[in-house]
């Protein structure tokens, strides 16, 4: 295998990680109501996930 060839899948597989992310950020940023509608898990809103490590850093304390 030459050097370019292992250049070549290492890009790819940047792309393709890259891709994933992409796909995943849109489908987190749609209304939860159409989120269940396909079928992907319903993820926190920001303003639910800050509470929530709120909550859990100040209970350290």
């Amino acid at each position: 295998m030459s050097m370019l060839e292992s250049l070549s899948r290492y890009g790819t597989a940047i792309r393709q990680a890259h891709d994933r992310s992409k796909a995943r950020r849109l489908l987190n940023s749609l209304p939860p109501e159409i989120q269940k509608d396909i079928g992907w898990p319903v993820s926190p809103r920001s303003s639910e996930r800050a509470s929530l490590s709120n909550a859990i850093w100040s209970a350290v304390r």
